[in-house]
């Protein structure tokens, strides 16, 4: 049976409202057990599992802070969404392998998100603007 829009955005908004409180566990309760996490260029590669997202969310939180997530576009199919936003936020830590020192970032972020019968996300792949990213965090 195919989710309904309504149900799809209240996933995925749960998702970001926990991702915006540096919630881990409330992060992976939106996640299917056998979830696959796909963060494009993240270097452990795709996992499977919400324990083996957990590592993502472990080093996000840490580098990303005081962080705000603006939707600006989605698409709809059966099952899944593809949702375009901006964060905007501080570089605290070192995200992506870039000295953050503070300084506030945005970048732009597109997921693709696919959900199981029961509403959980069973796929979650996301594009970050590393360009954007690294434009902003020059190293010195």
């Amino acid at each position: 049976m195919a989710l309904a829009r309504k149900d799809m955005d209240g996933k995925i908004d749960e998702h970001f409202g926990f991702e915006a409180r540096d919630d881990i566990a409330g992060v992976l309760t939106t996640m299917a057990p056998t979830v696959e996490h796909d963060i494009v260029g993240w270097p452990a590669g795709p996992t499977r599992g919400r324990d083996a997202a957990r590592p993502f969310y472990q080093a996000l939180f840490a580098d990303l802070s005081d962080g705000k997530v603006e939707t600006l576009r989605r698409l709809y199919g059966e099952n899944f969404l593809v949702d375009e936003s901006l964060w905007r936020g501080k570089a605290s830590g070192r995200p992506f392998g870039l000295e953050g020192k503070g300084r506030p970032l945005a970048f732009r972020l597109l997921h693709v998100v696919e959900f199981a019968d029961n509403g959980d996300i069973s796929r979650e792949n996301v594009w970050v603007d590393l360009a954007a990213i690294q434009q902003q965090l020059p190293q010195s």
